[in-house]
């Protein structure tokens, strides 16, 4: 992909990279969560990229949609537990 982020698709890694940009974007774009809020599954780091999407700025929406994209490929790992 045409992106500067790549990464294999390693969930943990993915997890990190998340809360890394939820710290980067908690004043800005996610104003609104609680101060030591941190997604916990899948279903809440997709949520709450979203929500970078919609509030953040241009790279930070970039980002965001990335980490989504990788999030939602399908991934023989989550799909045992599904």
């Amino acid at each position: 992909m045409g992106t500067a982020m790549t990464f294999d698709l390693d969930e943990d890694r993915i997890a990190a990279e998340v809360d890394r940009l939820v710290d980067e974007q908690r004043i800005t774009s996610l104003w609104f969560l609680r101060p030591d809020y941190y997604p916990s599954n899948r279903r809440e780091r997709l949520r709450v990229l979203e929500q970078i999407e919609r509030h953040g700025d241009v790279v930070a929406f970039r980002r965001a949609a990335t980490l989504r994209r990788w999030l939602s490929q399908p991934s023989s790992v989550a799909s045992v537990d599904s």
